[in-house]
């Protein structure tokens, strides 16, 4: 990757940089640190990212979000909440990079490479954003993907198990997690996530179960979320109060909602809390995040894929007859497997296993990883194929059930061996409903 700053050229490719010495400069990044006495022999110059955002004039200011579960309907939500208010505003996340309400780049890597993201920060420049709102994975933060960048703010949802594939233990992930909230920057941090640690200098809090400084004193869940929330800044002994109303769903998103306006809220104390609260009227949802693509049955399309991310979702509909259709991705962490068909047991009446995104692996190993999890296997329903589950699962609806189709979200395609093969689960249910 490469990236041009007022006519000089930088990059991470230490091939691109042999091959233009006296024009280019190289990024010195962890990812690509073995090529680094090369690099240093051929007489090209080596920078770090901190030196690389030095050539910036100015930066937007950053909002960063990690979690488990909340990442991207957070950042969205932020996001929204921004641009109703006024603000020219980037977001770059799982979904895609998009400026001002305009897509600009197509989905990629939750948190791009080092020099992907110094690029796109440069893009947003250029169509004078204030504020650039990011996705920050565990895998970025391990890989120093952030390097060098300032934060106006860091925002914990939560953290639970996932990416065990890559993070080795639950407590090596918390680890990682964690220290993206070390330093004395300004951060937001979810009060009711027991495994955060955090740097307490400049830190502001919300929750639902636990004293913060967002907190709802009441709030209902039925259809909707609504509620009267009451903002605290103890420091300076000032209190706020309002409404709020979303159409959203959950207690899940009670806290994403709850995170979104605090953070609006500390990067802008002179905007009311009520202002904000009603910007939350431009914000309908992110697609494939709790959304409903049939009704008259009830069909949900969601992108869990943890079984505390399923939990989440299940208990949204607490008292309603659920069935639910997922797989779980090859290649990737198999601890969580059993987990995600023991909580499916629980909350399901009817559980319809398929594939997720198999990649190298057998599809019908994962779906006996799972399989292992659930002990009353009378009520499973296996098919690999996942448009045929969809299928089955949709012809076996009742009208007062509600189906469950979990795992892959706005995704679409499907990861089979080395192939992207084209599928979405919104398209298939569409379909369904059309023939």
């Amino acid at each position: 990757m490469r990236i041009e700053i007022d006519g000089i050229i930088f990059s991470d490719d230490s091939r691109e940089v042999l091959e233009n010495i006296d024009s280019c400069i190289f990024v010195k990044t962890k990812l690509n640190e073995k090529y680094i006495d090369e690099v240093s022999k051929s007489g090209a110059k080596i920078i770090t990212p901190l030196e690389l955002k030095s050539h910036f004039k100015k930066m937007p200011k950053i909002i960063g979000i990690t979690g488990t579960n909340g990442k991207t309907t957070t950042a969205c939500c932020i996001y929204s909440l921004l641009l109703s208010l006024g603000f020219k505003s980037a977001l770059l996340g799982t979904r895609g990079f998009f400026i001002n309400d305009k897509q600009i780049l197509p989905k990629g890597l939750t948190t791009p490479t080092l020099l992907e993201l110094y690029n796109d920060i440069k893009i947003a420049l250029d169509y004078d954003c204030e504020y650039f709102v990011i996705e920050v994975s565990s895998h970025a933060i391990a890989q120093s993907r952030i390097e060098g960048l300032d934060f106006a703010l860091k925002i914990l949802t939560n953290i639970t198990a996932d990416h065990l594939d890559f993070h080795k233990s639950i407590e090596e992930y918390e680890k990682v997690k964690n220290s993206f909230f070390s330093d004395e920057s300004v951060k937001l941090i979810n009060k009711d996530s027991t495994n955060a640690r955090f740097n307490v200098i400049n830190a502001w809090t919300y929750g639902i179960e636990n004293m913060a400084n967002l907190t709802p004193s009441a709030y209902s869940l039925k259809d909707s979320i609504s509620g009267h929330i009451i903002w605290n800044d103890f420091k300076n002994k000032i209190k706020e109060e309002s409404v709020f109303f979303s159409t959203l769903v959950g207690k899940y998103n009670l806290y994403n909602i709850l995170a979104s306006i605090a953070a609006v809220k500390i990067l802008n104390r002179d905007i009311s809390l009520e202002s904000i609260a009603n910007a939350l009227d431009d914000f309908g949802g992110v697609e494939g995040r709790m959304q409903v693509v049939n009704t008259n049955p009830t069909v949900i399309v969601d992108f869990a894929h943890t079984a505390d991310g399923m939990k989440n979702i299940f208990e949204a509909f607490i008292g309603q007859r659920i069935k639910v259709l997922f797989g779980a991705g090859g290649d990737r962490d198999k601890t969580k497997r059993p987990k995600m068909g023991e909580m499916a047991e629980i909350f399901a009446s009817k559980i319809y296993l398929t594939s997720d995104n198999p990649r190298s692996e057998k599809k019908e190993k994962i779906i006996d990883d799972i399989l292992a999890g659930i002990k009353n296997k009378d009520k499973v329903v296996v098919k690999t194929d996942r448009a045929e589950a969809i299928a089955i699962a949709l012809s076996e609806l009742n009208n007062d059930e509600i189906l469950l189709i979990l795992g892959k979200g706005d995704e679409t395609y499907q990861i089979i061996g080395e192939d992207k093969i084209p599928f979405s689960d919104k398209i298939e249910v569409e379909n369904f409903y059309k023939n």
